[in-house]
């Protein structure tokens, strides 16, 4: 009996040494370097906090015996505050990944941080080409969208149709320009033509100065090259300008799911938008989606899709490779396709691209709707080897010409 009692203390020693073991390990942080209070807060902010937290859990809540920890801040949408948290979050709090990072300003300072540092970083929030070109590192991953797939797309179905007239609406920074000038390449090789544009603040409460401009040129279609709040209100403007009423088509090439739904269908009814996700596409969104929405109290937006699914990704990859080493683990990343809820066959091309089909939508008519949130009319799905710029085009120093 007393041999049978030291068997069963040793065992319950051993057992709470492990388990001190684990315990011992330091956390695995991953970081959000997030918009929480402006104007890009519905499409990534607390939602995509959630997303990663969500991702985390579904994993299991470890890794390597390592608990997860998804850690968040809030840069403001400054460049100079988003570097700063990405230098912290990397030299003092023992991050290992950064995800994320709405907005591309802040984006493309945070993604120099941590080039810098070997440390791998995953868009999901900021659009600009550059991040997976001049600015892309060998760590470094754009994964929902960028200027050049959502002007690809949205601008070759409008000039398809008959579209073919353009005036700009852009945010006078990095993304804005960009998808500026990706969609005026798409629209001039396609046939149009491109009769202005004007740039504006960001954040701007008051277009009317810019919609004038913009209903003076009688282009067809007014394309706006900005995000969030901006696109918002730029819309809600415009239909007060009458724009839509006298025969101008508003084109935001850039907008999600919460700002249709901030519209109103009543104003946003017949726009045409490229989305890489949308909740209600088929069984898999809507599973994911409805738990979303019991945290969230909204649908998740493409970004906070995008970050379920980059972060579930990295963590399968951590596992698979038995440690957090960023080559071993991008390698891994890049090697093994995507295949989840957010995309089919996705996979992180050389320059950092991940390649996913893209969705051209139609905003439905409010007696479409059936619904809150049921919003969009699928038009077609387009393969991202005909959405994303090409590695032939890519200015990716990482790429083998």
């Amino acid at each position: 009996m007393k041999r049978v009692v030291t068997g069963i203390f040793a065992a319950a020693l051993a057992m709470s040494a492990t388990s001190a073991l684990a315990q011992a390990k330091p956390p695995l942080k991953l970081g959000g370097i997030l918009d929480m209070s402006s104007l890009y807060a519905d499409i990534t902010g607390p939602g995509s906090e959630m997303a990663a937290k969500m991702a985390a859990e579904d994993f299991g809540g470890e890794v390597l015996g390592r608990k997860i920890e998804i850690i968040a801040a809030d840069h403001q949408n400054k460049a100079d505050l988003a570097a700063n948290i990405a230098r912290d979050m990397l030299d003092n709090q023992g991050v290992e990944m950064i995800f994320d990072v709405a907005a591309s300003a802040t984006a493309l300072a945070a993604g120099e941080i941590a080039k810098a540092r070997n440390k791998i970083i995953m868009f999901n929030g900021p659009g600009s080409i550059r991040l997976s070109n001049e600015a892309c590192g060998p760590y470094t991953v754009h994964y929902v969208f960028d200027t050049f797939g959502q002007a690809n797309v949205t601008g070759l179905a409008a000039v398809k149709n008959g579209l073919d007239s353009w005036f700009f609406l852009t945010a006078d920074y990095a993304f804005g320009q960009d998808l500026e000038k990706d969609t005026a390449n798409v629209v001039t090789k396609s046939g149009g033509k491109v009769l202005g544009s004007v740039r504006h603040p960001l954040n701007t409460s008051d277009f009317s100065s810019f919609l004038l401009q913009a209903q003076a040129s009688k282009a067809k279609v007014i394309g706006l090259a900005n995000a969030g709040g901006d696109t918002v209100n730029a819309i809600k403007q415009a239909a007060e300008f009458g724009l839509m009423k006298g025969g101008q088509k508003v084109a935001p090439l850039l907008a999600f799911v919460t700002d249709i739904d901030s519209i109103g269908l009543e104003t946003a009814q017949g726009l045409l938008l490229s989305e890489a996700f949308y909740w209600d596409l088929n069984d898999d969104t809507r599973a994911f989606s409805k738990r979303f929405m019991e945290r969230v109290k909204r649908v998740p937006t493409s970004a906070q899709a995008g970050v379920y699914s980059s972060v579930t990704h990295y963590l399968k990859a951590v596992k698979a490779a038995g440690t957090t080493d960023s080559a071993a683990v991008m390698k891994l990343m890049k090697d093994t396709p995507i295949n989840d809820m957010f995309a089919k066959n996705g996979r992180i091309r050389e320059d950092g691209r991940m390649v996913h089909d893209m969705y051209l939508f139609e905003v439905k008519k409010p007696s479409e709707s059936k619904a809150r949130w049921d919003d969009y009319k699928l038009l077609a799905t387009i393969p991202g080897n005909e959405a994303f710029q090409s590695l032939e085009l890519s200015r990716c120093p990482l790429v083998k010409k």
